[in-house]
């Protein structure tokens, strides 16, 4: 089975030159023969500090490997392989050697618990898993043997060590692989949403839209010859994809990955190696304020940040430029959608800090009434936002009640948000279609409180979530991480609030401090959790 893009789409996106016939196997290739002790990637495992440096000549080597590995363990052309890796080489190396060996890989994060994991394996029919010795601290041959005990289709299992790759344990066990390899065009990765409640989605990838993603980015941020990337989030998810696996590649930039974020260890990379362009969701980059904050280092090698995926609060976006002198750049878009807005260097320090960006003319955005679904493009009120263009996704695998609600009946790809868009074409979130709090029938954004809290000087993280009531429905519940060595209070938060002139139906009415925020597989807050613990301290 083939999946790719419409062909209508194809032959135009490659008219226009969004897309090309390049893939990231040949880039890799290219640059094993030009540039072969270069490094690739400075990965950093888990509880250490110091940089290993796999060059593109190694990345390259590992990459045949496992394509040989996953031929001569007799999978066929377009079957697919579940890779459960942590950030590092070796996840990259094994998503181009599926890529070169014709089979589509199913990303799944390092984090990702056995249930997850049970259901991407099902959901997707994976045959085979590809990991390293070992998968959160115990042998992969366990997890192996727990996923077949629970009737996945798993028959074999490519394990990538030190030494070599494996097949069911044996080595040497590797096949021809020339004339497999999938396109630019051809879904070629499956990974999961990064979604707060229930089991999640598949998404299905082409190369070719994240690499045109990267050319966004690469222009957003005037992209030189000799950037050093730092790419924060995991791979398998849609954000470490460009960030982390295509940008590098496509620019030939040594890239820092971690197997595990760390606040004092990333900002010791970015010194030591140099790094100019950094890419973190929210509160990764919030970390690392506070951590700089303790002890700085020189961070003057850093010219720009992209975050997003999530609300970004201003006055620390505002911090955060002010410490290191960076420009603080956005895309607003989905794992799905890719971007439909993004921040320039360009922009004002006003738009790029208070705005998700200028829409993309070739997103084709539109704005639909959420309520009823009509098209309200061009009218000053807030709007579901949907899409069409070179960087949407093919949609979900194995999932048409998803799908259903993934499009409009016509065809557009829509966000789980409410924005609106200025006449000069600059988008602003309002808040999530489904992360208002309706509190007395008022529709509360659990972004914008969020957004207020944090700028509380002994706040460094903060999540806003409905408490059940029965009077009002919903009252605003707020889940805090203080500052070491303050004392956070719900009055003293309030106080703050009024000071700065926030409207009253906004103010949070019950306040759990905590150590830290969950987090889902793809690093987000978990707000399930966190509204499952709100309701089960009301009963």
């Amino acid at each position: 089975m083939t999946f790719c893009a419409d062909a209508a789409d194809i032959d135009a996106f490659h008219a226009a030159g969004w897309w090309d016939d390049v893939t990231i196997s040949a880039r890799v290739a290219q640059l094993a023969a030009s540039r072969p002790g270069d490094a690739a990637y400075l990965s950093v495992a888990a509880g250490a500090t110091a940089a290993t440096v796999t060059t593109w000549a190694r990345y390259d080597e590992l990459a045949d490997a496992v394509a040989g590995a996953i031929s001569g363990a007799g999978l066929a052309p377009g079957d697919r392989i579940a890779v459960v890796i942590p950030d590092g080489p070796e996840v990259h190396a094994a998503l181009v050697g599926a890529e070169r060996a014709g089979v589509v890989a199913v990303g799944i994060g390092a984090r990702a618990g056995d249930r997850e994991l049970r259901h991407l394996v099902s959901l997707t029919g994976a045959r085979a898993l590809c990991t390293l010795d070992a998968v959160r601290g115990r042998p992969a041959t366990e997890l192996r043997d727990a996923l077949a005990g629970a009737g996945a289709a798993i028959d074999r299992h490519v394990v990538i060590s030190p030494d070599g790759v494996t097949v069911d344990g044996v080595r040497g066990v590797a096949a021809p692989f020339a004339g497999r390899a999938l396109g630019p065009d051809e879904l070629f990765l499956l990974n999961s949403t990064s979604g707060t409640t229930g089991l999640p989605k598949c998404v299905m990838h082409t190369q070719n839209r994240w690499k045109y993603f990267h050319q966004l980015a690469a222009a957003a941020g005037e992209f030189g010859d000799d950037e050093a990337l730092f790419g924060a989030v995991p791979a398998p998810f849609g954000f470490g994809l460009w960030t982390a696996h295509f940008t590098p590649a496509l620019l030939g930039a040594p890239t820092v990955v971690m197997e595990r974020f760390d606040a004092d260890t990333a900002l010791d990379l970015i010194a030591a190696h140099r790094v100019t362009v950094l890419c973190c969701v929210t509160t990764q980059f919030i970390m690392m304020l506070n951590a700089q904050a303790a002890r700085p280092r020189d961070l003057s090698s850093l010219r720009s940040m992209f975050t997003g995926g999530e609300n970004v609060p201003d006055e620390r976006a505002a911090e955060f430029e002010q410490t290191t002198g960076a420009r603080v750049l956005q895309f607003y878009g989905s794992n799905e959608t890719g971007a439909l807005s993004c921040t320039t260097t360009v922009d004002t320090r006003e738009r790029r800090l208070s705005t998700a960006g200028r829409v993309i003319d070739e997103m084709h955005v539109r704005l639909f009434d959420p309520a009823t679904g009509v098209d309200i493009t061009g009218s000053s009120e807030p709007g579901q936002p949907g899409c069409k263009g070179p960087a949407t996704c093919l949609g979900y695998w194995g999932d048409e009640e998803a799908n259903a609600k993934l499009y409009t009946p016509d065809g557009w790809m829509l966000m789980g948000d409410i924005v609106t868009i200025d006449p000069e074409g600059y988008l602003r979130v309002v808040g999530r279609v489904s992360d208002f709090i309706i509190r007395g029938g008022k529709n509360i954004s659990a972004p914008a409180v969020e957004d207020e809290v944090g700028t509380h000087p002994d706040v460094t993280m903060v999540a806003a979530v409905p408490m059940p009531d029965p009077v009002f429905g919903e009252r605003v519940c707020i889940y805090v991480v203080a500052r070491e060595g303050a004392t956070v209070t719900l009055e003293r938060i309030v106080e703050h609030l009024t000071a700065r002139g926030v409207s009253k139906e906004w103010f949070p009415e019950y306040l759990v401090v905590v150590d830290d925020l969950p987090r889902s597989s793809g690093g987000k807050v978990a707000k399930g959790e966190l509204t499952d613990d709100a309701r089960r301290r009301v009963r």
